[in-house]
């Protein structure tokens, strides 16, 4: 008895002190959790869009860009992210390893006469036409209507295809591994809307206006620190133009165009644009936007699925029109083509032809056919292009330049697996098999097979609303920041190891010889 009594005893000793160890071992804890939850807040940073002042419109219809249209672009574009590294709770693991070491990305808080002087002028950007209405909804334009059953519900609006610089911008600012510290980051984002920029005067007969913005950023980024860290040659920039928009080569007046790409700062960068020019390294192609922005990753899967069940009822299609002043084009020929074989749909678009403005009308003519023709327009690239992979359609191109030498970064390395490549003097000469005849050549499992790879394409392809965020599947702006990183570190341990002179003088001399 005296030893159970003895047990007890000593568990009554014991008791306080175990109660003591409890409370010291939970101490840190406790500690942790107080110091999380009244850690301040940093500051927003300075907007990098400035609201215009709102104003009314006398007729006392609704208020335009400056008042209702303004305050919905600014939501997207001016709100500001918390101060320091914004990144997903699960970036950094349970043993302390950074999941964003080598992948940070720096923001440039430009002027706003880069970016937010740019936007408040967008009446003006052309002279028949008020841009401002394309800029609500974070730039994604006004939701379109699916009364025609040809779009979905939801996710799909009246995007310009020209209009990706603000796009692209927003969907920046939620990349998972922003940083305050250039010294961290993989690459620096330059939110200059140089497309914006340049739409303003290509009208102009003034080469200095033309000018103006791309010398001032040159300037003010060349002063900067961060430039100076490697010359400029982890910055990058968009245009949601065409390269050829920005490549005037003399200092005429009347020649189209700025010279930002005559600039010898900009060839340290990379710069993005709809489409590159053949002969240059430093700039990339990355898809035009379509009409198609998901919310979630539901909204893609369930497109995709929905493409797969159409019913192509025809081999081939083109939407578009011809080009009478351009000896080269061969769009008459396939016109003539298409409108006279019962195996292909057209929608042939005149000066007076409104339905090729509607963009259910060339969309339910791609749904409907298996192959959907894409031959050079004003330039070589379309967005038709991107909407006919939208819709499941295999592209028919007709010159390399229109995709194979464009978009190396979101289309596969394999042409054959995604599209029909059918050369432009193959189609003018007529001595080779029409096109009609080349496609029924394909076998269909081979003709399926290129289908469902165009499906699967379409996540890589669209540019996701940038309001929300996908939660798994990767969208182009996804697909181009990795891109860029990868190519940065490619360039970083080129000078590291004393290569960047050779690489600076050979893109040097292919930007002189053009001239």
């Amino acid at each position: 008895m005296e030893k159970t009594t003895a047990a007890h005893g000593g568990g009554a000793r014991w008791l306080p002190r175990l109660v003591l160890l409890a409370i010291l071992s939970a101490t840190p804890w406790l500690l942790i959790v107080y110091c999380h939850r009244a850690a301040p807040v940093r500051a927003p940073r300075q907007s990098l869009v400035t609201a215009a002042p709102a104003s009314g419109r006398e007729d006392g219809a609704p208020p335009r860009f400056p008042s209702v249209q303004e305050q919905q672009v600014k939501k997207l574009l001016i709100a500001s992210a918390a101060g320091g590294e914004v990144r997903r709770s699960s970036d950094v693991g349970v043993a302390g390893e950074d999941a964003c070491r080598g992948r940070y990305l720096y923001v440039h808080d430009l002027p706003p006469q880069f970016n937010a002087d740019v936007l408040a002028d967008c009446k003006h950007w052309y002279p028949w036409i008020d841009m401002c209405q394309y800029l609500v909804n974070g730039g994604l334009g006004a939701p379109l209507e699916n009364a025609d059953g040809v779009f979905a519900d939801e996710g799909w609006y009246a995007t310009d295809h020209f209009g990706l610089d603000v796009i692209f911008h927003a969907r920046v600012r939620q990349y998972d591994c922003l940083t305050d510290d250039s010294s961290r980051a993989a690459a620096v984002f330059v939110p200059f809307y140089a497309g914006f920029d340049v739409v303003r005067n290509l009208w102009s007969n003034n080469a200095t206006a033309k000018d103006a913005a791309a010398v001032e950023l040159v300037d003010w980024l060349t002063r900067r620190p961060e430039w100076r860290a490697m010359g400029g040659r982890d910055h990058f920039f968009m245009s949601g133009r065409t390269a050829w928009d920005h490549q005037r080569q003399t200092d005429s007046d009347s020649e189209w165009g700025n010279k930002l790409l005559r600039l010898p700062a900009v060839w340290n960068m990379t710069v993005l644009f709809v489409e590159k020019v053949p002969w240059t390294d430093f700039d990339f192609a990355v898809p035009y936007p379509t009409y198609f922005h998901p919310a979630k990753d539901a909204d893609v899967l369930q497109w995709q699925q929905r493409m797969r069940g159409m019913k192509r009822e025809f081999l081939f299609s083109f939407a578009g029109g011809e080009r009478p002043g351009d000896p080269n084009s061969i769009r008459h020929h396939l016109i003539r083509e298409c409108g006279a074989s019962s195996f292909c749909n057209l929608v042939q678009c005149r000066k007076s032809e409104k339905n090729c403005l509607v963009p259910s009308t060339f969309m339910r003519v791609f749904q409907g056919a298996r192959f959907c023709l894409q031959p050079p327009g004003d330039t070589y690239t379309r967005r038709s292009a991107f909407d006919a992979i939208l819709a499941g359609c295999v592209p028919v191109f007709f010159h390399p330049d229109s995709a194979y030498r464009q978009y190396r970064w979101h289309l596969p390395d394999d042409r054959d697996s995604y599209s029909v490549f059918i050369s432009e003097e193959d189609v003018r000469s007529g001595n080779a098999s029409s096109v009609e005849e080349t496609l029924r050549r394909i076998p269909q499992e081979v003709a399926e097979r290129m289908t469902e790879t165009v499906i699967g394409l379409i996540p890589r392809l669209v540019y996701a609303d940038p309001r929300s965020k996908l939660e798994t599947l990767r969208d182009a702006v996804d697909v181009t920041l990795e891109a860029v990183i990868d190519r940065v570190s490619k360039l970083r341990k080129e000078m590291d190891h004393g290569d960047l002179t050779r690489t600076a003088t050979k893109v040097s001399s292919k930007v002189k010889a053009d001239n």
